[in-house]
């Protein structure tokens, strides 16, 4: 781990490639698990604002279970985290041609319907921050399904930590991006010389 400013970052995000491979992996991170996406209060109240705008895109079942249950719910480990389907689906999934996932809040943003309100957690993946006392743990999430997007990232020579680059910016700001991008060529330069 390498520390930035208050983060304590995984090496494994400047070591690994990642370009995701949605044609590959067909958005299965938003459908497999069993757990929704991790959000903050905040986040969860902005959803259920938008919720009428996004209904009709959203699958019959994922409609009953946020209508029942809520945009969101608290996790056996105590994290609010978006409403699922049948215990893995997250409700706020919708379907291209050839069964290719996608988010509903996403699709409705790209049309110009909705404000921006997809989670953080979803735009950092694979990529999971845990809170502690003083410092925020930068993590990789390791999961099968996304090998495919570990193969056209080292294939494209492209690292998790660039390909995450706007997120990472949206969350911890330019400066911190900035310094992490120095710390991983430095790093990286390093590594290469040993």
């Amino acid at each position: 781990m390498i520390q930035i400013q208050h983060t304590l970052v995984s090496l494994d995000l400047i070591e690994k490639y990642f370009v995701c491979d949605l044609g590959a992996c067909l958005g299965a991170c938003c459908i497999e698990g069993d757990a929704g996406a991790p959000l903050t209060q905040r986040e969860s109240d902005r959803i259920a604002g938008v919720y009428p705008e996004i209904r009709g895109e959203m699958a019959p079942r994922a409609v009953e279970a946020v209508e029942g249950e809520g945009v969101s719910y608290t996790d056996p480990d105590g994290d609010l985290v978006t409403q699922i389907v049948d215990g893995r689906d997250c409700a706020f999934t919708c379907y291209a041609p050839g069964g290719k996932c996608l988010c509903a809040l996403e699709k409705a943003f790209r049309e110009g319907r909705i404000p921006d309100v997809k989670p953080m957690s979803c735009r950092l993946y694979p990529v999971r921050l845990k809170e502690y006392d003083g410092f925020t743990a930068v993590n990789m999430h390791h999961w099968k399904i996304c090998r495919p997007a570990e193969t056209l990232g080292r294939k494209l020579g492209v690292r998790a930590y660039e390909f995450l680059k706007g997120p990472l910016t949206a969350r911890f700001g330019k400066e911190w991006y900035d310094e992490l991008e120095l710390t991983a060529r430095e790093y990286l330069k390093q590594k290469k010389n040993d």
